[in-house]
């Protein structure tokens, strides 16, 4: 499409646009027309649309960057002193932009060069979270263009081995989070052990210095019959993963050195606490004491004493059994029974003699009747 095309289009909602990477006003005027019309422009894939508000759903005007030739700064004049102009150079022809004030004129040109060329412009004055910003902005339409692959054999998932094989330079991260960690906290390494992006393999990202950052990823892929595999131009076998990182080391005589973010620790104990007055909560702090203590244990029973629930056994088996307690261990002492006095033993003695030998009438009349039977037959036999 020509680039001073201003038909309006209807009924495609902005949500059905390729994603949105940078939006605002720009004043827009191409070579035919005479004014700049201030419209709401939206950077989505790598087409910029036109609205005439915010708010509006349907763009008026679409200029398609496939035919990007140059952008230029534009030096003219505008009655708005922070103003800032571009020249954007398409196939179609030239169109003039203007942005509000020149840091949004050099953030347009860097989301512009960023899905035209696919790459972080390194020439602009842009800040460091600017730039992060339009390494994701390029990562995102790389991905958008990239063609869907035909369907393959479903590959073999990654495996990592047990947490002591491991190595401690491993982060869980993607590419650009690898990145940004290696330059947010270069004291604590510059190589960093990742998931690859297939999910079936690993990668190693490093950083070096050299007229500012520069990274390197290496894919590290996983043997069938164990072990890895560096990808690199001549493959590097290594039998576990602390031998790709010591490998690495080694190649580099010690310029790269593992990556280990140290997480801090809290200093004092915190808790939130709301104010009994007017019920606000907010952030205290513990106050700092001795180490707790545990209560004394109670004292041991004596030597002498006698648990109250061990009670002597009752006396049925003649003699009385009794428990006592000892430092060293419990024992069982059987006590014989005291003697019983004299004059009790005569008592019984002569309770048992009336009870065996004193006669009853049932004795007496048996006796006499084995006695006469006698005296019969002695008669018979004389």
């Amino acid at each position: 499409m020509a680039a001073t095309a201003t038909t309006k289009r209807a009924g495609r909602p902005r949500a059905q646009l390729p994603p949105c990477y940078y939006e605002g006003y720009l004043e827009k005027r191409a070579p035919k027309e005479k004014v700049f019309r201030r419209l709401w422009t939206c950077l989505c894939g790598n087409t910029l649309y036109f609205f005439n508000n915010s708010k509006d759903s349907d763009y008026v005007e679409r200029l398609e960057l496939s035919g990007f030739i140059s952008l230029m700064d534009d030096g003219s004049r505008d009655k708005n002193l922070e103003a800032a102009r571009l020249s954007l150079r398409l196939k179609d022809g030239e169109v003039k932009l203007t942005a509000p004030s020149l840091e949004t004129r050099e953030l347009w040109k860097g989301f512009i060069y960023a899905v035209v060329e696919l790459s972080v412009p390194s020439f602009l004055n842009l800040l460091p979270g600017q730039l992060h910003l339009l390494g994701e902005v390029v990562e995102k339409e790389w991905r958008r263009r990239r063609p869907d692959p035909p369907p393959a054999a479903p590959t073999t998932p990654l495996h990592l081995p047990l947490l002591g094989e491991i190595p401690a330079c491993f982060q869980p991260v993607s590419r650009r989070e690898a990145e940004v960690l290696l330059e947010r906290y270069p004291d604590c390494g510059n190589l960093l052990l990742r998931p690859g992006r297939d999910g079936a393999s690993l990668a190693v990202t490093t950083r070096q210095d050299l007229n500012g950052s520069v990274f390197r990823h290496y894919r590290v892929t996983q043997r069938q019959h164990g072990g890895y595999v560096i990808d690199v131009e001549n493959p590097i076998p290594c039998a576990t993963l602390h031998d790709v990182i010591n490998c690495l080391l080694e190649k580099t005589s010690g310029t790269l050195q593992p990556f280990i973010l140290e997480e801090p620790y809290e200093e004092n104990i915190t808790f939130v606490k709301s104010n009994d007055e007017n019920g606000e909560r907010s952030l205290q702090c513990a106050p700092n004491s001795p180490s707790y203590r545990a209560p004394a244990l109670p004292p041991r029973p004596g030597r002498h004493t006698q648990s109250p629930c061990r009670s002597s056994l009752s006396p049925k088996l003649g003699s009385e059994r009794q428990y006592s307690s000892s430092p060293e261990i419990d024992r069982w002492t059987v006590k014989p029974l005291p003697t019983p006095p004299a004059s009790h033993l005569e008592m019984a003695s002569d309770r048992l003699k009336r009870l065996n030998l004193s006669p009853s009438p049932l004795a007496d009349t048996i006796s006499e009747e084995l006695k006469l039977k006698l005296e019969k037959r002695r008669a018979n036999l004389e």
